[in-house]
């Protein structure tokens, strides 16, 4: 079951699954080649998850999340971000250092060249790398979840006019506290680049709603 669970978290965060689409059992059924009753237990492990939504004689389909859950999920993400930077400063060796460093010379060179899916794609691997670099296992699950959860607008903040060249000193900002093994500054860091992903996240609707 657990293969078919990944499979469709990774549909999802891919965007291929998107949100309100609906998810035939039959369909998961051959594309994974599992059993009906393994899709249905994986769906419901996903909708404990909330990435999807079950429906009362309809199935189940990937449940949209609205701006204001965004709102709230990134709040989350600001603590839990947080305490990975800081856990990540306090255990980082030499080459996860120079591992981050590169990573940041990447998104460094991806703004410069106007790549923003690139830049995109580099976010989400040093978010990744710093999760794994702390070790902390329970943090690292729940943001995956939340991560999952809020891709839409995660996309719609990537796609935002200038919002790279904001959000590039703010990582390497993350990167350079955690080189330093500076935790203090290193959460700080990270809960001031989550604080600015709220901000621009409210703007985006602001801008919709004019």
């Amino acid at each position: 079951m657990s293969d078919v669970v990944a499979g469709i978290r990774e549909a999802i965060l891919s965007g291929e699954f998107v949100p309100n689409q609906r998810l035939i059992e039959a369909d998961l059924s051959e594309r994974f080649a599992a059993s009906r009753a393994a899709v249905r237990a994986a769906l419901l492990e996903l909708a404990n998850e909330g990435l999807i939504e079950r429906l009362q004689n309809r199935g189940a389909r990937v449940r949209a999340v609205s701006l204001e859950e965004a709102v709230e999920i990134s709040e989350v993400r600001m603590v839990i971000e947080g305490l990975c930077a800081a856990k990540a400063a306090e255990r980082a060796g030499e080459a996860d250092i120079a591992e981050l460093r590169s990573i940041g010379e990447d998104m460094r060179a991806a703004v410069s060249s106007g790549d923003v899916f690139g830049y995109s794609r580099l976010n989400e691997r040093l978010h990744g790398r710093i999760r794994e670099i702390s070790g902390q296992r329970t943090a690292a699950g729940v943001l995956e979840r939340l991560r999952a959860q809020n891709v839409r607008h995660q996309f719609r903040l990537a796609m935002h006019p200038g919002r790279p060249q904001v959000s590039l000193p703010q990582h390497l900002e993350i990167i350079e506290a955690i080189a330093a093994r500076d935790p203090e500054t290193a959460e700080r860091a990270a809960r001031t680049h989550l604080r600015s992903v709220i901000e621009t996240l409210s703007e985006i609707d602001r801008r919709r709603a004019t």
